[in-house]
Order: structure tokens, then C-alpha cells, then sequence
């Protein structure tokens, strides 16, 4: 399932609802209704295909799903790229956080991009001084430009997210509030849509994705964290002040896997010859490889998991459109040399490189309709 950019990507949502605020810059091609007060509320690992397959666990947001539609994340399918997408209006390949990890030119290690420090092993350590966020993801964020047409911009989340990296490279130009609970964060929200002049708000939620990644998207504490999901959103709309829009959506899917479907770069001779380097997720790999090495290790990636997983050439990839329509010199190195996306039930690990990844159950970043599809939910006071 290749992702609907410039028709009904999460890249085309907050453009679009600025658009439907009256910011000329923008063209409101999911045709958001008119309002001058809007929040986004995004649950973290809310996938399409997750709310109707539970819809039992969350009717409210069943019953905006019958009336809603689903639109694509992206690829990679993971909270870096499609924050960075929501921040900026960009496809991954023009606002270039192309991953939960990533490679940059002239170092060694791959970048965590959810935290911006070097992701591996070690002791962790923030990257800022040495990777700037700004210097990374250079271009103007949506709401750098909403700002700058006289709307007042909310951002709201855990308190981990204000200073991040990521925020810093994707979420600048707003006031940020620390958020200590759902209700904490429905408070802020509605204080905010509260105000007369126009507002947006992005609001994001954590607690979804964090259960399904421990527990696995198909357990029992998932539904039960996507019914207080539910009763949150519920709660919001008859709080919801009078003409004001409300849109709810999430910023990928998520799959389980058992430890079977697992593998370990490490264990496969196969695998592991000729990468200088692995990064993404289990279920979109980036290979960096050694030099010369590239044909070499694309041969063996789909000779091995061709049956499971799409392996492909960067240049492949870039021209099927994975990462958006254009993909700028200075964004191509970020992307592996090979990439091996899961369509079957596998993911790839690195237990020397994050053993604590292998040890999770849901799991999520390929172009499967589970991981890509997220729900449009649009409500109008």
C-alpha cells in the first residue's frame, strides 16, 4: 500500500486544516470544514484497521470511523517520520526524518530520532550540540507558518516531548504545554479552543502505542487502553466549545509478532555480510552497506526473506514514491542503500545493537494496510 501523498497522507492534514482556517499557503485537499478554532488530537499507534477490528472497545470512535475515512501515514510507518509529516506538511522525503532511526552522513551510528541521541548500547547522551535539530530538518514547520498568519499554536504532550529533538526539528513555532495525564491534556486543549481569536492545537497522546508495543496490539490491556482511549474523545466533543473542529487520527498501525517471527542480524552470516550498518525497525530496515557491497547484499536480503519482506534499492524505492514525489541530494543518504520492508509476519533485529526492541510484541513501519492505514476523524461543533 503505497501512501496517498497529496491526497490523503498524514502529511496532508494539518495543511489542510490551516487551509480550512483561512492560511492562504495551503490547499485543504481532505476537505477539513471551515473553522477558526482547530485541534488535532493524535493517538500515538491508533492504525485503521486496529480501531475497526475492536470497535466493540471503542464505539464512539467506531461510530466517527463509519462516518470518517482512513488516510496513509507514510513510509517508514513510524512515529518520527509521521510526526515530522504532521509537523511540516512534508513527506518523509522532503522534511528528512526518514525513520525511528536513521544514518547520517559523516557518522558512525545510527540516530534515534524519537530521542536524538545515538541509538545503540551505550549510555545515552543527547545529540543536539553535535546534531542540530534545526541544521537536520531546515525547512519552515506549518506551525512556524501559522504562527506567522496570527494564529495562536498549542502544543501539547509529555513533558519529554517540548525540548526533544524531534520537536525541535519538526514542532517549532508554538507554545508548549506539559501534559501529566489525558486529562491534563484534554484540559489544556479545551482551555485553549476556548480562546476567541483563532487557535490550533496539537495535541498528542502516548499510552496507546507504549501498551501495544509491551503488550502486543491484539492483548487485552490494548483494548482496554483503547477504550479509555475512546472515553477521552468522547469526553472531548461534549466538552468541545461551539464552532470549533476537531480532527482525531494516529500516526501509524501496529502487528504482533512472536518470537518465531523474530530474527537476529547477528545469527546470519547471510544477512550480515557486506552491512556496514542497520537502522529503521524490524519491519523497515535501512542496510547501509559496505563499499561495493550493495548488489551483493540486495541478492541475499531477498534471496533469504524475499518471501516476506519487499527488498529493494534505495534508487527503487525513491522511484516507486515510498518516500513522497521528490527526494532532495541532500535527503538520499539518509535512506539505506537496500531496504527491507515486511509484508509477512518477520522483523529483523540486532540484539548487540537494541535488545530491548527484539523483546517487544507489536511492532510496525512497512506499508501493510495494518501498519500504513490511520483513521480521519472529523467533528464539527
Amino acid at each position: 500500500m503505497l501512501p496517498r501523498y497529496g491526497e490523503a497522507s498524514l502529511a496532508d492534514v494539518t495543511p489542510s486544516m490551516l487551509a480550512a482556517m483561512g492560511v492562504p499557503a495551503f490547499d485543504n485537499v481532505l476537505g477539513i470544514p471551515a473553522s477558526r478554532r482547530m485541534a488535532l488530537l493524535v493517538f500515538d499507534g491508533l492504525g485503521a484497521a486496529l480501531l475497526k477490528a475492536n470497535r466493540h472497545a471503542a464505539p464512539f470512535l467506531a461510530s466517527l470511523m463509519d462516518a470518517g475515512r482512513a488516510i496513509t501515514s507514510g513510509f517508514p510507518s513510524t512515529t518520527a517520520a509521521s510526526v515530522a509529516s504532521i509537523g511540516t506538511g512534508r513527506p518523509p522525503g522532503e522534511h528528512g526524518l526518514v525513520g525511528f532511526t536513521m544514518a547520517l552522513p559523516g557518522h558512525s551510528r545510527a540516530l534515534n530520532v524519537l530521542r536524538w541521541i545515538t541509538y545503540g548500547v551505550s549510555p545515552a547522551k543527547d545529540l543536539s550540540d553535535k546534531v542540530n535539530p534545526q541544521q537536520v530538518q531546515p525547512r519552515q514547520t506549518v506551525i512556524e507558518v501559522a504562527s506567522a498568519a496570527g494564529i495562536d499554536v498549542l502544543l501539547t504532550g509529555p513533558a519529554t516531548h517540548e525540548k526533544s529533538g524531534l520537536s525541535r526539528a519538526a514542532l517549532r513555532g508554538g507554545r508548549f504545554q506539559a501534559a501529566v495525564s489525558g486529562g491534563d491534556l484534554l484540559a489544556a486543549t479545551l482551555a485553549a479552543l476556548r480562546n476567541d481569536g483563532p487557535t490550533f492545537v496539537y495535541a498528542h497522546h502516548n499510552d496507546l502505542d507504549t501498551t501495544g508495543h509491551v503488550r502486543g496490539a491484539t492483548s487485552e490491556a490494548w483494548r482496554l487502553q483503547l477504550g479509555q482511549a475512546d472515553r477521552m474523545c468522547q469526553t472531548l466533543v461534549e466538552h468541545l466549545p461551539a464552532e470549533c473542529t476537531l480532527v482525531i487520527t494516529g500516526d501509524h498501525g501496529m502487528v504482533d509478532l512472536s518470537r518465531e517471527q523474530k530474527l537476529d542480524l547477528d545469527d546470519s552470516r547471510t544477512l550480515s555480510h557486506g552491512v556496514r550498518l542497520m537502522a529503521g525497525e524490524g519491519r523497515a530496515r535501512y542496510l547501509y552497506t559496505q563499499h561495493g557491497a550493495e548488489g551483493e547484499v540486495l541478492a541475499a536480503w531477498r534471496e533469504e526473506l524475499g518471501d516476506r519482506m519487499w527488498v529493494v534499492s534505495r534508487d527503487e524505492a525513491i522511484e516507486a514514491g515510498w518516500f513522497g514525489p521528490h527526494v532532495p541530494d541532500d535527503i538520499r543518504p539518509r535512506i539505506g542503500d537496500v531496504i527491507a520492508a515486511a509484508f509477512g509476519p518477520v522483523g529483523v533485529f540486532q540484539r548487540s545493537v537494541d535488545p530491548g526492541q527484539a523483546a517487544l510484541v507489536g511492532h510496525h513501519g512497512s506499508l501493510t494496510p495494518e501498519e500504513q492505514l490511520v483513521p480521519l476523524l472529523i467533528v464539527r461543533s
